[in-house]
C-alpha cells in the first residue's frame, strides 16, 4: 500500500509539473506578448500537453485496479473527451490549432489540473488545507461545463476544414458501397458531449457534497 501511495503520489507530482509549465507558459507568453500569444498557444505548449493527456489515460487503469477510489464512468468521460478534442479535432486540424478558442480550453483545462494535481499530492500524504479542499471541489463546478462549450466550439470551427479536406471520411470500395463522413460523427459527438457534461457535472456536485459535509470538513480540520 505504501509503494502504490508513492507511486500515485509520484504520479501526481508528474502531471502537477507538466501541467504548471503549461499554465505559467501561457501566462508568461500572454503578458509578455498580450494576444499575438494566443495564435500559436498550440505550437509553443502543444507537445507538453499531449504528454499530460496521454498520461492521463493511467487513471482509468488506477480506478480498475482499484487503487484509485474514484468513480469510473466520470472519469472515463472526461478523460475521452479531451483525447477526442485534443489528438482528433485539434492536432490533426492545422488551420483549427491558431484559434483563440484552443488558447481558452488550454486555460481551463490547466487551471482545473494544477489544483487538482494539487490536492491529491497533499492527500497523498495526509495533508488537508481546507480552503484548497474547497478550491479543488467547487472550482471545477463552474469551469468544467466552460470547458465543454470550449470543446463544441473547437469542434463547430473544425467541421468546415473536415469537410473541406476530407479527413477521416472513409469510402468503401464495391461491393460495399458504403461511406463514412466524419462530420456527421461529430456533429453525432456534440450531442454525446453535452449529455455528458450533464451527468459529470452532477456528479461533480455530489464529490463536492461529500468532501465539504461539515461531518467531513470536522474530520478534517481534527
Amino acid at each position: 500500500s505504501f509503494t502504490m501511495n508513492m507511486y500515485l503520489f509520484v504520479y501526481d507530482l508528474m502531471q502537477f509539473c507538466g501541467h504548471s509549465w503549461i499554465f505559467t507558459n501561457m501566462m508568461i507568453r500572454f503578458m509578455t506578448f498580450g494576444k499575438d500569444s494566443l495564435a500559436d498557444t498550440f505550437y509553443s505548449i502543444g507537445l507538453v500537453m499531449r504528454l499530460c493527456q496521454l498520461l492521463s489515460v493511467l487513471e482509468i487503469l488506477h480506478i480498475l485496479i482499484g487503487i484509485d477510489k474514484s468513480r469510473l464512468l466520470p472519469r472515463f468521460l472526461q478523460i475521452t473527451e479531451r483525447i477526442i478534442v485534443l489528438f482528433v479535432v485539434i492536432n490533426s486540424q492545422e488551420e483549427v490549432q491558431g484559434k483563440y478558442v484552443v488558447c481558452v480550453l488550454f486555460f481551463l483545462w490547466n487551471l482545473l489540473d494544477v489544483v487538482r494535481y494539487t490536492y491529491n499530492m497533499l492527500s497523498r500524504m495526509g495533508i488537508y488545507y481546507l480552503p484548497l479542499t474547497w478550491l479543488n471541489f467547487s472550482l471545477c463546478i463552474p469551469l468544467y461545463p466552460l470547458s465543454v462549450l470550449a470543446k463544441g466550439f473547437a469542434i463547430c470551427v473544425s467541421l468546415p476544414y473536415f469537410e473541406s479536406f476530407g479527413t477521416y471520411s472513409i469510402k468503401l470500395p464495391l461491393p460495399f458501397a458504403f461511406s463514412i463522413y466524419f462530420p456527421y460523427i461529430l456533429k453525432m459527438y456534440l450531442l454525446v458531449l453535452f449529455i455528458g457534461m450533464c451527468f459529470i457535472t452532477q456528479n461533480l456536485f455530489s464529490e463536492r457534497k461529500a468532501h465539504l459535509g461539515t461531518g467531513n470538513i470536522k474530520n478534517k480540520r481534527s
